[in-house]
């Protein structure tokens, strides 16, 4: 199977926000052909993200959200109806992060039996009911490391795995070049009747998927010696050994920037005195909210709609819409409209998946699929 014929097998993306995760798959080669958005602000910001984006890219297809329904109201011939007006495909893929606040520790931690943490049930009913050739589920890691919602999913995984073969792995953001510490635990299925048996060949850690490695950054939190919290405004060097693309350094908007780049002058005011933040240091992120940044380290997660404040390293502002994009490795290309709201960008931005760590797991997907003559 060439990559030509890969470029072709068509993706359905739920709980698709900013679309960073429909990013990573559309530049190993996928194509999205339905998303599903239930808030309408997000809606609107996704759709005008990813059409710069793609226009930028030589790519004419103008994005939008398909279906702007809760998923729970979606039935499955709406989907497909919507997704494949010219019938179902041989071969098409799944793949979402459905809201993870129920199960993050930031969140409010009631599991499943949020409402949020039913959308993670209500995934899984639409890919048995649509019965994809694979899928691909992302989320917080609270969702396996928690003992109540851990046994839980493992009941749901289970009814899963009468039809398809489920391999999960917990990656770093930071160790596939990000300049962020996010880790995000990721559910890849293939179908059973997809792929012969003898092909799911468990390693002595109990996996068969080739989970994505960067032979670079692997290990990236404890390869490298990163610098501690220093006094704010102090002046120094970056240490030598460090990669600047893996700093928040490389994120950060310079003087000339903040008037030619776009979302690069969109942040919210701080209304605490200046003499009260200043005692804040640089890299002093071990806060619950007003973490200080260091411009010679990596983000904490980002969280931005969940009441954390990220602060800029060396100035008197906190991060702007264009830094926090780019933590999240987001290109510059991708633009949201001025006028909506600030409150929503950040709080999409944070919630999305980043985007080289997208790429990375959908380009190994990718590669499984070849290898094993998974697509037709």
């Amino acid at each position: 199977m060439s990559k030509k014929s890969t470029n072709k097998i068509p993706i359905i993306s739920f709980y698709s926000g900013g679309g960073f995760l429909d990013m990573g798959f559309e530049m190993a080669g996928f194509k999205i052909v339905w998303t599903n958005e239930f808030d309408p602000i997000f809606a609107k910001l996704h759709a005008a993200g990813i059409t710069s984006w793609r226009k930028a890219k030589g790519i004419g297809v103008k994005a939008e959200i398909f279906n702007t329904k809760s998923i729970t109201e979606v039935n499955s011939n709406e989907i497909v109806l919507e997704a494949f007006p010219s019938g179902i495909p041989a071969d098409f893929g799944i793949i979402g992060g459905p809201p993870c606040q129920d199960f993050s520790i930031q969140g409010n931690m009631v599991g499943f039996e949020g409402e949020r943490g039913k959308l993670t049930i209500v995934y899984f009913d639409r890919i048995l009911a649509l019965r994809p050739t694979f899928f691909v589920m992302e989320n917080v890691t609270g969702l396996t490391k928690n003992m109540s919602t851990k046994t839980h999913l493992t009941k749901l995984l289970k009814r899963v795995e009468k039809e398809y073969y489920i391999d999960q792995e917990t990656l770093n953001a930071l160790d596939f070049g990000v300049p962020q510490h996010r880790e995000r635990v990721f559910f890849v299925g293939i179908l059973k009747d997809k792929i012969a048996k003898e092909k799911i060949k468990l390693t002595t850690e109990g996996k068969w998927f080739d989970w994505p490695e960067n032979n670079k950054y692997k290990d990236a939190e404890t390869k490298y010696s990163w610098p501690e919290a220093v006094q704010f405004g102090k002046a120094f060097t970056k240490p030598k050994d460090l990669p600047l693309e893996l700093c928040v350094k490389s994120c950060l908007v310079s003087s000339r920037q903040f008037k030619e780049i776009a979302n690069a002058n969109e942040y919210f005011n701080i209304y605490k005195n200046i003499k009260d933040l200043s005692n804040i240091k640089e890299g002093e992120t071990n806060r619950p909210s007003f973490k200080r940044l260091h411009r010679y380290k990596y983000s904490p997660t980002a969280c931005y709609g969940n009441n954390e404040v990220h602060l800029h390293p060396h100035l008197h502002r906190r991060l702007s819409v264009r830094e926090t994009l780019r933590i999240q490795g987001v290109p510059d290309t991708y633009i949201l409209p001025k006028e909506l709201s600030l409150s929503k960008k950040f709080k999409m931005i944070g919630n999305g998946v980043p985007v080289p760590l997208a790429e990375a797991v959908a380009n190994a997907l990718r590669k499984f699929l070849k290898a094993n003559n998974v697509v037709k």
